[in-house]
Parts: structure tokens; sequence; C-alpha cells
């Protein structure tokens, strides 16, 4: 039986997810609870992984070594690196970059990681089905992007620090965990898509707008996922 783990950082964007969940059973794995159940015909895996890369990827390679996973689909909220995009639109990582890893002293770009590149794309048939999603919802309501997600261990709030993350990398959201559930997706050939919906826009104090926003956040992303489980 094949499933679709589903990775969230923190509990609020996790309840939103298991909200639009039925048959729900529980599992707990190095003290980890994994959430098994369906959305629409789907077999789903949806865990809280905890905040930052580590916590990402550790989780992420027990997704794939406990469960038949088919692929995995990280979700949860961002800081706008777009000025375009406003709090509670939504950001599909096309590509996906650690904008916080460093190796340029032996010649190489941040960002880049040895056998992974600068960045790493979500796999294209699970853009292709983005892509139809984002049609059949034809909201008015929030924008949606397919675009880049840049991902460190630091909640970025100065300006200046967006600034250069979104010159540097072109980046349009920016967040703790994405990139790391990518790398670890990409070495173990697993397909993975990165969704994102902005809570907050760096500006010195957008901490209190995370805080206000997230729970927005999380229901967009909800959304996202309930109609992409719906699309054939």
């Amino acid at each position: 039986m094949r499933e679709y783990g589903i990775i969230a950082a923190m509990e609020e964007e996790m309840q939103e997810i298991k909200n639009i969940m039925t048959d729900i059973v529980e599992e707990k794995i190095y003290e980890l609870i994994f959430i098994k159940g369906r959305i629409n015909d789907k077999n789903i895996v949806l865990v809280e992984a905890g905040i930052g890369k580590v916590n990402a990827a550790r989780v992420t390679q027990i997704l794939i070594d406990k469960f038949n996973i088919e692929a995995i689909i990280n979700v949860g909220s961002a800081g706008s690196a777009n000025d375009e995009l406003d709090i509670g639109d939504i950001v599909i990582g096309k590509k996906i970059v650690q904008h916080d890893f460093d190796i340029t002293a032996f010649g190489h770009p941040k960002g880049y990681i040895s056998n992974v590149g600068q960045y790493v794309e979500s796999d294209v048939q699970l853009i292709k089905k983005m892509e139809q999603t984002i049609n059949n919802l034809n909201t008015q309501e929030f924008k949606i992007k397919i675009g880049t997600i840049a991902s460190g261990d630091i909640f970025c709030t100065e300006l200046q620090m967006k600034n250069k993350i979104r010159t540097k990398f072109n980046a349009d959201a920016i967040e703790m965990e994405g990139a790391a559930i990518a790398q670890v997706c990409k070495l173990d050939n697993i397909p993975f898509i990165v969704i994102r919906s902005i809570s907050d826009k760096p500006n010195g104090n957008n901490e209190i707008t995370f805080d206000k926003f997230l729970e927005k956040a999380s229901k967009r992303c909800a959304i996202i996922i309930k109609e992409f489980f719906e699309n054939k």
C-alpha cells in the first residue's frame, strides 16, 4: 500500500491537514506521532517534524524507512521574499535552496551542496498536478505562485537579509525546513513538493504577524492539499 507522506514543522500547520483526513490511526516511532489516514482516496501519513532543517531531515528519512512512501509533501508557513506576495498567498516550490549553506571558500556558489547542487527541483509530475490543482481552484481570494523557496536555520526578520536572499536566489519565500526535506528526497529518489503559505513579511517586527497569521496560512495550505488529492 503506497502512501503520501506529509510533513509539517508546527502543530498548527499539522492540525489543519489532520482536519481534512479520515480513518485516522496513530503510530509512535522514536517519540514522534505519525498520523495515518486518508484524504479522498489517497493513503496519507502525516507528521509534525519540529522546526529547523535537522528535524525536517530526520523525519523525512524516518518516513521513507518506516512507510511505503510514494511521495512527500512539505506544508507550512513562510516569510515573503517577493514583495508581490502578501499574507495568505501560496508559494509552490519548483526550486528549493538552502540559503545558509556556504562553501564559497571552495569556489562554489552560495547554497551549493556536494552531490546535490545549488537548487533541488520538485518532482515534475507533482508540479504538473499542482498546476492543474491551481486551475481547478481558480480562486481570487489569494495568489498562488510556482517559484523558488529558500530554507535556512534562522527565522528571517530583517529586511536587509530578506533582500539579500531574494537577490541571490530569486526566492519567493523564506522558511526553515523545505530544502532539507528536498535534499533527503533527492538522495533517496523519492518524489517531493513543497507548499508554503505566507504568514509574515520580514520587516524587523514580523514575529508578531507570524503569530497572528499562522492559522490563516495553515488553513490555506490545507485548501491546496484537499484540492490536490481531489484532482485526478
